[in-house]
């Protein structure tokens, strides 16, 4: 099963609202689309979006990573021997890590195709379905309270907050808003992308606590490299804390893990530098005894399908939030996940399940 051709694409998608966080606002999901081919007559499907704030990549990095270093390394090897190909691309360069995943990802897509299984069930096969949270943006208390009133009306039972973007006390004043509006009809996970110092966070988190509003967790509340300060802040509040940017790596979530410095642990696929990389992430995670959820960035229904199979595949892995092809203006793919609501259901196909690009109101170049 040789790889006989490696292609990129890229694909652009409005978003119906912008999305607002402490580090960012979107309001175009930009994508590079990777497509390999095989000699078996298999094809592959992958996705990398540029998260500058994030991972450091732009569309023209991912672009060149791709078509100048991952390609002519894997160009013609056989992927049967696959061990060895996932390790080319590891170590193929630095960082790139969405660059990666998008090669990563086609790979197992065309793998589990070979095998005739959907790739969740390739992967180790624990469920065909996920229930994702809903993104509430950072805006004023009313409008985020407005949109979480339409989120919960439309079907869904957790929220996943920004909060980061000005004061400590314009954060509390947000959550209450949302929750004087929604009341207990929804877990709040927060998700503060960095914003905080550790004494920031402690003070909000506790003031939060004294209020007893219903926040499930706080995601990466410090600096991605503080982690002193993100110990302080696990250490000092009943609310669970969860790594994000903090955790790239294996050897990242060794080390998060050994010092108690979170409760749980957020993978994506464009940090870890795809599923090989992940499965590693969550195997340290549950070998602490930590429980993993799988995140995304402003993805296509392609990288999100990806992520969801990955997720549904092991045990360990207990939330996900996946609901980026929710706010995107059209689907410029055909195949994937399906939505009812908050619950997705995993494709049957083998592989993936993605069939091919739709070609209707999608800007690709």
């Amino acid at each position: 099963m040789r790889i006989q051709s490696v292609e990129t694409t890229h694909v652009a998608v409005p978003l119906y609202k912008p999305f607002k966080t402490a580090l960012r606002t979107v309001t175009v999901a930009e994508s590079i689309y990777v497509t390999i081919h095989f000699d078996n007559g298999l094809t592959g499907w992958g996705e990398a979006p540029p998260t500058h704030v994030i991972t450091g990549e732009s569309l023209a990095s991912i672009k060149y990573t791709i078509e100048k270093v991952l390609k002519p390394v894997i160009t013609g090897v056989d992927l049967l021997k696959r061990e060895a190909v996932f390790e080319a691309v590891h170590k193929s360069c630095v960082g790139n890590t969405s660059a990666k995943a998008a090669v990563d990802m086609a790979l197992y897509d065309g793998l589990a195709q070979a095998a005739g299984l959907p790739l969740y069930q390739f992967l180790g096969g624990w469920t065909d379905q996920l229930e994702t949270d809903y993104t509430v943006s950072v805006n004023t208390p009313a409008e985020m309270a407005d949109d979480a009133a339409g989120y919960i009306q439309q079907g869904f039972h957790v929220l996943k907050v920004k909060v980061g973007k000005d004061s400590i006390h314009h954060d509390i004043e947000r959550i209450q808003a949302i929750h004087q509006r929604v009341g207990e009809e929804a877990a709040i996970r927060l998700d503060a992308n960095q914003a905080w110092t550790a004494k920031e966070a402690v003070n909000a988190i506790r003031e939060m606590e004294r209020r007893k509003l219903p926040i499930e967790l706080v995601e990466q509340p410090v600096k991605a490299g503080d982690m002193d300060g993100l110990k302080q802040v696990t250490e000092a509040v009943d609310t669970i804390i969860m790594a994000d940017e903090s955790v790239f790596s294996p050897q990242d979530a060794v080390r998060v893990l050994k010092t108690g410095s979170a409760d749980m642990i957020n993978i994506k696929l464009m940090k870890s530098g795809g599923i090989h990389q992940a499965l590693k992430i969550n195997a340290v995670a549950e070998s602490f005894g930590i429980p993993c959820m799988v995140g995304s960035m402003i993805e296509t229904k392609l990288g999100i399908t990806a992520a969801a199979h990955f997720a549904a595949s092991q045990k360990n892995i207990t939330k996900v939030d996946f609901d980026a092809p929710l706010m995107l203006t059209t689907d410029p793919v055909e195949g994937g996940v399906q939505y009812n609501q908050a619950v997705m259901t995993l494709p049957q196909a083998p592989g993936l399940g993605i069939t091919r690009l739709s070609g209707e109101d999608v800007t690709t170049s």
